[in-house]
C-alpha cells in the first residue's frame, strides 16, 4: 500500500470525494489544483480562499465549510498532522473527528494510507463488508459483530487484510462480473481510482 506523504492534501481530497463519483471528485481536485497554481494545496493556500471561490471551483456549501475548517485548524496549529505518528490509532481518530466533515471512516483511511498503520479494520466500510460476504459465502452483508468475529484472526495486520478485501472486488470486476464501487485506496488522487460509497463524514 502506497502511503500519502502529504497528509493535509490527503484529507482535503478525502473530503472532496465524499458522496460523489470518482470522476467528479477527480475533476474538482484538478480544478482546485489549477486555481491555486503556481502554489500547491496547503493549509495556508486553502485558508486564504473565500467560500465563494471554493464554490465556483465546484465544492458544495458543506464541503467548502469542511475544507476551510480543516485548513484553519492546521494553519493555527490546533491540528498537528506532522505529529500524528506519536498518537495511538484511537487518539488519531478522536483528534480528526473534531474537524467538520471528518468522521470515523475518513480517519481510518488516514490511519491506513497516510500513517501506514497496519492493524486498522474499517468494519463499516461497504467494500469490506461486500468482500467478506463474497469471500466467506455469507447470505447477506455482515453486521459489526459478524465482521469483527471474522476479522479477529487478521490481527495484527487488519489493514493488510482489508486491502486484500478491497483488491478482491477489483479482481471480480476485471473478471467481468458485477463491478464493485470500492477499491483499495479511496484517497488516491490519480490512476482512475474509484472511491468508496462509504466515503462520507459519518
Amino acid at each position: 500500500m502506497r502511503r500519502h506523504r502529504n497528509r493535509f492534501r490527503a484529507l482535503v481530497f478525502s473530503i472532496l470525494g465524499q458522496q460523489i463519483s470518482g470522476s467528479a471528485a477527480a475533476a474538482i481536485r484538478g480544478r482546485l489544483a489549477d486555481y491555486l497554481k503556481p502554489d500547491q494545496i496547503s493549509p495556508h493556500t486553502i485558508a486564504r480562499l473565500k467560500p465563494d471561490e471554493l464554490r465556483r471551483i465546484g465544492l458544495s456549501t458543506a464541503k467548502t465549510a469542511y475544507v476551510l475548517d480543516l485548513a484553519e485548524r492546521v494553519s493555527r496549529g490546533d491540528l498537528r498532522l506532522d505529529l500524528m505518528n506519536r498518537l495511538t490509532d484511537e487518539e488519531v481518530i478522536e483528534t480528526l473527528i473534531k474537524v467538520k466533515g471528518i468522521g470515523i471512516w475518513t480517519a481510518q483511511m488516514f490511519l491506513i494510507f497516510s500513517l501506514g498503520r497496519v492493524d486498522v479494520f474499517p468494519h463499516e466500510d461497504l467494500g469490506i463488508r461486500m468482500a467478506i460476504r463474497n469471500l466467506y459465502s455469507l447470505d447477506e452483508l455482515p453486521n459489526k459483530e459478524v465482521s469483527f468475529r471474522i476479522a479477529a484472526p487478521w490481527r495484527p495486520y487488519s489493514s493488510i487484510a482489508s486491502w486484500y478485501c478491497w483488491r478482491s472486488l477489483e479482481f471480480k470486476k476485471k473478471a467481468g462480473q458485477q463491478p464493485s464501487r470500492m477499491v483499495a485506496d479511496p484517497l488516491r488522487q490519480d490512476r482512475g481510482t474509484v472511491k468508496s460509497v462509504r466515503n462520507s463524514p459519518t
